[in-house]
């Protein structure tokens, strides 16, 4: 028996599994997030023009999109090679039109479509302007809308999917 069959059997409800499965990888997101910011501020000597408590919020944000992301895979992947290699065909394109490595207005039309869909952008966006412009949310409220709204629809279209699943 695998562990999801193991704790499909506990009696908890289906809220209580989904938190238990991903409040770890949020708080280590949440650690991770102090760790690179630390070393940008203190190693690289990056500015934080901005306001580390938006910068976290918007990591929270980030991170119900992430989170709810690879809770679907799970639940649509019948394997764990399934589930990562759905991760890596998801996650990677979703870095390459984010803007990171391209600017996105450099990108051809289609591509610039699929940016605009991906969560990752916003992010990207988010902390180029708190680092480095000083930006707050009175600036980069349509990115952190963008981002809310990704991450609470991720995350139930996975809830609704994983309670399927249970059932």
């Amino acid at each position: 028996i695998g562990t999801m069959e193991q704790l499909m059997v506990t009696p908890i409800r289906p809220l209580e599994l989904i938190l238990g499965k991903t409040l770890p990888f949020a708080l280590v997101g949440l650690l991770n997030m102090v760790l690179v910011t630390t070393a940008a501020l203190l190693v690289f000597r990056v500015p934080l023009r901005g306001s580390p408590f938006f910068l976290l919020l918007c990591v929270v944000l980030y991170l119900m999109t992430t989170l709810g992301s690879g809770l679907f895979l799970s639940t649509i992947s019948h394997t764990q090679q399934q589930a990562m290699m759905g991760s890596f065909f998801f996650f990677l394109p979703a870095f390459m039109f984010s803007g990171f490595a391209f600017p996105i207005r450099n990108m051809p039309e289609p591509a610039q479509w699929i940016a605009f869909i991906d969560p990752v952008r916003y992010m990207m966006e988010i902390v180029r302007g708190i680092f480095l412009k000083g930006a707050g949310i009175e600036v980069l409220w349509p990115q952190t809308l963008a981002l809310a709204v990704f991450g609470v629809a991720i995350l139930a279209l996975s809830a609704a999917r994983f309670h399927k699943t249970l059932d």
